[in-house]
């Protein structure tokens, strides 16, 4: 018998059944596709299509922070493999917990992180899931800071804070002045941020479950 998430919704769980909308918002044009291992999980969740759109509009940025973070960055330790899965299942909780995919909620962050636990993943790419909102907890390394601004910037917000934190992790690591570094980064966002309309229209044109969600 299917499982059915929290808050409503259609089943959650069929594995091996995805829809075929579902399957479109993997595989449609226009955005990278997530890592092999990513889609398989949202495959066996039959997760929400939206829930799938977002998660590759999140995950095409990331990748796009990743490049840019190895040209302008090249001594700095960054984990390509982890970000890009972080930037592909941060969210992957709200297939659980739908309520959230059209309103606010915490819920999804510690439920995907186990979801994903339980499914083998281990904690360098599971972490995300409940480290993507918390760019201001200490100790929170460059990794976490790019999914967490990949996460914003996909749709053109621009969170001065977190934009700062990373500042000073990439000046530290690279000896550079933060005011350079500032200018960088600030302009890698600015020409992120121009193609949040094309990523907006990408994820709204997939359903949610049981009603209509906002920009995830």
């Amino acid at each position: 018998m299917p499982w059915r998430g929290k808050g409503g919704g259609r089943s959650r769980y069929r594995a091996g059944m995805p829809s075929p909308i579902l399957r479109r918002a993997l595989t449609e044009p226009g955005l990278r596709p997530l890592p092999e291992r990513a889609a398989r999980l949202l495959e066996d969740l039959d997760a929400p299509p939206r829930l799938a759109a977002h998660l590759r509009a999140v995950h095409d940025v990331a990748a796009e922070l990743v490049g840019w973070a190895r040209e302008r960055h090249p001594g700095l330790a960054v984990d390509a493999e982890a970000v890009l899965f972080g930037a592909a299942t941060h969210d992957i909780g709200k297939a659980l917990h739908t309520a959230e995919l059209s309103g606010p909620g915490a819920e999804h962050e510690r439920a995907g992180h186990a979801l994903l636990r339980e499914r083998g993943v281990e904690e360098r790419l599971a972490r995300f899931a409940r480290t993507h909102a918390s760019w201001a907890d200490p100790g929170v390394g460059v990794d976490d800071l790019l999914v967490s601004l990949a996460d914003a910037i996909w749709k053109a917000e621009r969170v001065i804070g977190l934009e700062r934190r990373l500042v000073e992790v990439l000046a530290a690591a690279s000896g550079q002045e933060g005011w350079q570094v500032f200018m960088d980064l600030d302009d890698v966002c600015d020409r992120l941020a121009a193609g949040a309309d094309r990523r907006l229209a990408f994820q709204s044109a997939y359903p949610v479950a049981g009603g209509t969600a906002s920009t995830a």
